[in-house]
């Protein structure tokens, strides 16, 4: 039996996950997680052959969960379930340790198969998700700053409150979204803050 850790903080996506599993005559749910922290909890006590785990939860999130978990676990297999389908979340989350990444609208389509593939010791990335990662490969990231800028910028500040928050100047704030606009191929703010969010640069 493959024994899963069921990991996300909603109650009601748990109980939906779990009764998919419990259909299954080669899966059992040994244990369910509302947060990270809980889930290295779990995991200690429980030692699960896959964990289910989330991207965006509170107190402790997915990626820092699979990074602490990989980290004690160096055989944990993670497969991320989350609604984020961006490219730079998703790099994230494999870097991190996760050998899978899958998004929750096709959990009747590929999870199962998915935990499957994991569980075996293979990766499992959602076909429009690893679209993603190559189309950007070749892509330069934003760097801290510029991200700190367009979170700025993406919560109403105009330019002149930037530079007072980050403690630099109008014109070097304006110098970071010409390079950030260049970065995203956006010719504006709005556009900007769109097309980060889509990729897993900006959570709110």
């Amino acid at each position: 039996m493959i024994r899963i850790l069921i990991v996300d903080d909603h109650p009601v996506l748990r109980e939906g996950i779990a009764a998919i599993v419990e259909n299954q005559d080669d899966m059992v749910v040994a244990g369910e997680a509302e947060d990270g922290s809980i889930a290295i909890e779990q995991y200690r006590r429980l030692v699960p052959d896959v964990v289910l785990m989330d991207i965006q939860m509170p107190r402790m999130d997915g990626l820092e969960a699979i990074a602490t978990l990989r980290k004690e676990f160096p055989a944990a297999k993670i497969l991320v379930l989350t609604t984020y389908a961006g490219d730079v979340q998703a790099v994230r989350a494999l870097r991190a340790g996760a050998a899978g990444y899958l998004l929750k609208s096709s959990l009747r389509v590929e999870m199962l198969d998915a935990i499957r593939k994991v569980h075996d010791g293979r990766r499992h990335i959602q076909r429009d998700v690893a679209d993603g990662i190559a189309r950007h490969v070749g892509d330069e990231p934003l760097t801290d700053r510029e991200i700190s800028v367009l979170r700025l910028v993406a919560i109403g500040q105009a330019n002149k409150q930037v530079a007072q928050t980050l403690g630099v100047s109008e014109e070097t704030v304006k110098a970071h979204l010409k390079t950030i606009f260049a970065k995203l191929q956006v010719s504006d703010r709005t556009h900007a803050i769109t097309v980060a969010t889509q990729r897993g640069m900006l959570s709110f």
